[in-house]
């Protein structure tokens, strides 16, 4: 005869119970399948981490310099002078019956920014490699941070102009605050080819020896030391696939009212520039799986 059979619900204790309750849920961090997941929220999500690497960036940017902040003045102010002596005393471009130093410096703020921008984004990842190995955040902040660091020098700059502006007896235009969109169409210009630039830069270190070649022959390209009236009619549409063409004109249309924007060039570098940005960022979010094991 065979034994009888009990069966017994098991259940869990109470103390348990409490403890599974208790315990933090699991995460598990995956990298992303499709090529235009963007994740944008991210970066809202870790703003704080992006203020304290903006706020390390401009504090490790002085520290133990002789003039500090002055160097943000000095830059712009220097170039200044070589383009007043080369194109406007010698070379004598026109400058839409402006005051040449003051023509190029207004064009310089918005250059200078990108130049920056574009040079410390696209060594970010490289130069925060330490970071990148030790503890996961969404990777995007850094560039992002790079490029907004380079506001502080911009504001220093701008308050040149302005005494500039009051020197030269050059009252600013209507439109001045228009220059913010065109200052924001700067920054996501540097920060679109910064993205493609910092992951290309972890696969090929010769990229940082490019960008100042790149950011050199781009400052010709640009109309920075001369007007774009100097460029052919027919030409000016086709001129406004180099976004900072557009930034620099609209920047200058903006603050000194000088007139020279066009409407199809302006158009076509934002919509260029919106290309890049997209790309970039999709392009960065692909690559940003293999940045721990690469850098």
């Amino acid at each position: 005869m065979l034994p009888a059979v009990q069966s017994k619900l098991i259940t869990p204790s109470v103390e348990s119970a409490t403890a599974v309750a208790d315990s933090p849920p699991e995460i598990v961090i995956e990298a992303g399948e499709r090529w235009f997941d963007l994740r944008l929220r991210d970066l809202w999500q870790y703003r704080e981490l992006l203020l304290f690497l903006v706020w390390r960036d401009v504090k490790v940017r002085y520290k133990q310099t002789a003039l500090g902040a002055a160097w943000a003045v000095l830059q712009p102010l220097l170039a200044m002078l070589v383009f007043t002596l080369v194109f406007g005393r010698l070379a004598k471009l026109p400058s839409d019956n402006i005051p040449y130093p003051l023509f190029v410096y207004t064009a310089l703020l918005p250059w200078q920014l990108f130049a920056f921008a574009l040079t410390e984004s696209s060594n970010s990842l490289v130069a925060n490699q330490h970071l990148i190995r030790k503890v996961y955040f969404p990777r995007v902040i850094i560039p992002v941070s790079a490029v907004l660091v380079g506001l502080v020098d911009f504001t220093i700059s701008l308050s040149v102009l302005g005494a500039m502006m009051i020197y030269y007896g050059v009252h600013p235009a209507a439109t001045a605050l228009l220059f913010i969109p065109f200052l924001l169409l700067a920054i996501f210009t540097a920060l679109g080819i910064g993205l493609w630039l910092s992951a290309l830069n972890i696969q090929y270190r010769d990229v940082k020896y490019v960008v100042p070649f790149l950011t050199q022959f781009w400052m010709f390209a640009t109309p920075v030391a001369y007007s774009s009236k100097l460029v052919p009619p027919q030409w000016r549409t086709l001129y406004g696939l180099n976004p900072m063409a557009g930034v620099v004109d609209g920047f200058r249309w903006a603050v000194l009212g000088t007139g020279t924007a066009s409407n199809a060039m302006i158009l076509i570098s934002i919509a260029v520039v919106l290309f890049v940005l997209i790309g970039g960022l999709a392009y960065f979010r692909r690559m940003e799986r293999t940045f721990a094991d690469m850098v």
